[in-house]
């Protein structure tokens, strides 16, 4: 049903942007997910957001207790687009609720922040099971509440006087070289063929103008 769905509102794209989705979505990946908790600055948030689809990770959990969560579409590029963000802003604790749900999920809970127990980052095991990057604010870093349900605490190693790196700079190095040493490895890091399937048809859809008619003719025309 899907892939037939798919096939018929392949149609109304280019064959050139039919295949780049094919080609894009080989390397998704939900093995690793990144939360993003309470980031007040719009451009670290965006920059973050661009870096998750640049390096195929396709969900993202955005906590908003204090904060409301900004895209700066100059610095994001379209990047929210292709991406899977699920917020976590209806009042009260959203951070355990995130928290919650990830671990639900069958996610391990990795704090980005210095911590006596940290483990540096090409010490981290990433094939222990999929995992969900935390990063908190600029200023503070994450919350108590993280802190408490993080499995390990990831330390990137620096060598200079600065004691942190911008929190857009971490996630990209993060995400750089987990991503790399994933694909690398033997960890199935892929998404299922219907997690692709569903991916690939959300991504039509918010390619095509008027594209819920289209599924809506498309399901009455093929009623049984």
């Amino acid at each position: 049903m899907v892939k037939d769905l798919i096939q018929y509102l392949s149609q109304y794209v280019t064959e050139k942007r039919m295949s780049l989705f094919m080609n894009v979505v080989k390397n998704r990946t939900q093995y690793l997910t990144v939360v993003l908790e309470d980031i007040y600055q719009r451009q670290n948030a965006s920059a973050v957001l661009r870096s998750c689809d640049c390096f195929g990770v396709q969900d993202v959990h955005v906590i908003e207790n204090r904060n409301d969560f900004e895209i700066d579409p100059n610095v994001a590029m379209g990047a929210s687009k292709w991406l899977t963000i699920n917020h976590y802003n209806e009042g009260g604790n959203n951070t355990g609720k995130a928290l919650h749900q990830l671990k639900k999920d069958g996610y391990r809970i990795i704090a980005t922040s210095p911590h006596e127990n940290d483990v540096l980052l090409d010490d981290f095991d990433f094939e222990a099971g999929k995992f969900a990057l935390v990063f908190g604010t600029e200023l503070l870093g994450v919350s108590e509440d993280v802190k408490q349900n993080a499995d390990a605490f990831l330390k990137i190693p620096m060598y200079g006087f600065t004691e942190s790196f911008n929190i857009s700079v971490s996630a990209a190095i993060v995400l750089h070289y987990l991503t790399h040493k994933m694909k690398k490895s033997s960890v199935n890091w892929q998404l299922s063929h219907e997690e692709s399937d569903e991916l690939i048809m959300k991504w039509l859809k918010n390619s095509i103008k008027g594209s819920e008619a289209l599924v809506e003719y498309y399901n009455e025309r093929n009623m049984i």
